[in-house]
C-alpha cells in the first residue's frame, strides 16, 4: 500500500470553478475581522464618551488605571510614560482604537490596521492584563493572538483593500 499525497486541493480560479471549500476558505476570517472591527469601534467611542476615563485622576480615569497597574505591569516604563500624560495617553489609545477599527471592518490599509490592533493589545497585555492569574482571564492576549491572522492575510473580501486591488489589476489588464 502506497500513500500519496494530494495535488489537487486548491483550485487556481483562473476558469471561476470554485468548491464550497475554496469559498469557506475565502470568507474565513470576515467574522472575525467584523468582530475585531466592531468590538475595537465600540471600546474607543467607550473610552471617547465617557468623561471618568479621560482624566487624569478620580475612579475611572485612565490616570487611576495607570497608577493601580504600575506595581504589577510586565513593563513598569511603559506605565511611567502615560502617566506623563495620562489624558493625552486616555486619548491616544482611544483614537488608536476607532482607527483600527474602521480600517478593519472596512478594510482599508486592513494589514497596518491590523499591526496597530495588535500593538495596542500587546501594549495592553503587558501592562493591565499583565496580573491576570491565570494569564488567560486577561482578555487582552486573546485579542493580540486574534490580531495575528489579520496581520497575515489582509483583508481579501468586503474590502476597500479589495476593491482597490481590483482595480489595479484592470487598469493593468489583468495581469497584476
Amino acid at each position: 500500500m502506497t500513500h500519496g499525497m494530494r495535488t489537487d486541493t486548491h483550485t487556481p480560479y483562473l476558469d471561476g470553478d470554485r468548491t464550497w471549500r475554496d469559498t469557506a476558505t475565502r470568507y474565513a476570517l470576515l467574522p472575525l475581522r467584523v468582530f475585531l472591527g466592531v468590538t475595537f469601534i465600540y471600546a474607543g467611542l467607550d473610552k471617547l464618551t465617557n468623561s471618568d476615563f479621560l482624566k487624569a485622576s478620580g475612579a475611572g480615569s485612565i490616570g487611576d488605571m495607570m497608577h493601580q497597574v504600575r506595581g504589577t505591569a510586565a513593563i513598569p516604563a511603559m506605565v511611567d510614560l502615560a502617566l506623563k500624560n495620562p489624558v493625552g495617553f486616555g486619548y491616544a489609545i482611544a483614537l488608536g482604537e476607532l482607527a483600527v477599527g474602521i480600517g478593519t471592518l472596512i478594510g482599508l490599509l486592513a494589514r497596518l490596521a491590523a499591526l496597530g490592533g495588535a500593538l495596542i493589545s500587546l501594549s495592553l497585555w503587558l501592562t493591565v492584563s499583565w496580573a491576570s492569574d491565570p494569564y488567560y482571564y486577561g482578555n487582552d492576549l486573546a485579542y493580540l493572538m486574534a490580531w495575528l491572522p489579520l496581520v497575515l492575510a489582509g483583508a481579501s473580501v468586503f474590502s476597500l483593500d479589495a476593491a482597490l486591488r481590483a482595480r489595479r489589476r484592470q487598469r493593468a489588464g489583468g495581469y497584476r
